[in-house]
């Protein structure tokens, strides 16, 4: 799903849309083979409104219950959109995560396999699911090593019956972002994995010329980090 935007998009949303358009080029691939991730995490609907209105349609959350808060309303209004949760996911939280989001890019403990792999069944509902590589092993970062990735991709199938269909990974901010892109494909493409979710609003072109298929993009976007106040 990509944003087809309306000539009035407020102008951050239309600078990244030009900016993906130009990289997927860049890249020779075509721009509906990216979906951008707006990431309204902290905004409150008044924020949300007029990138809504320009036609994006796939929006990014960082916590189950921010987005409980806030979301269903805007759903309720606009049923063709999508809601990711691309921030850590705890255990007690999976059947509301479940009922509320389209894809799930958190995927990094067997609890959380456990968790989802019950509610999904009891829901009848199943979320588009990404597995997180901690590509740099940070110790404070969530997220599989990369030595573990096959044998854990391959836990979730087999002991838990869920169907993963890609990848993320968050770069050390210190360090340049290519090559933990490039080894996120690698483990990707090893496991059979499509869906690349990589990149945010600071190096998402470089997250297009390594073959990413999601980017997450926050602050490119709706601007700097500030308090929910209008959701609430």
């Amino acid at each position: 799903m990509t944003a087809n935007l309306t000539t009035d998009a407020p102008p951050e949303l239309a600078t990244v849309e030009s900016e993906i358009a130009r990289a997927c080029l860049d890249a020779g691939r075509d721009r509906s083979s990216v979906q951008l991730v707006a990431v309204s995490k902290t905004f409150g609907a008044d924020a949300i409104a007029p990138v809504l209105a320009a036609g994006q349609r796939v929006f990014g959350e960082n916590r189950v219950q921010e987005a409980k808060a806030k979301w269903p309303s805007i759903i309720a209004g606009t049923p063709d959109m999508e809601l990711h949760l691309i921030g850590p996911l705890q255990s007690n939280k999976a059947k509301e995560a479940v009922a509320l989001f389209d894809a799930i890019h958190s995927v990094d403990r067997p609890s959380i396999c456990e968790a989802l792999a019950k509610e999904i069944e009891k829901q009848g509902r199943s979320p588009t699911l990404f597995v997180q590589i901690n590509t740099g092993e940070e110790a404070q970062k969530a997220g599989i090593s990369p030595a573990e990735a096959d044998a854990f991709i391959a836990t979730c199938g087999r002991d838990f019956g869920l169907s993963i269909a890609g990848l993320m990974c968050i770069p050390p901010l210190e360090e340049a972002p290519a090559p933990h892109f490039a080894l996120l494909a690698k483990i990707a493409a090893r496991n059979g994995l499509k869906l690349l979710s990589m990149g945010m609003s600071a190096d998402f072109p470089v997250a297009i010329q390594m073959g990413a298929t999601h980017i997450r993009v926050g602050s490119a976007i709706f601007g700097h980090r500030t308090t929910m106040t209008s959701a609430r």
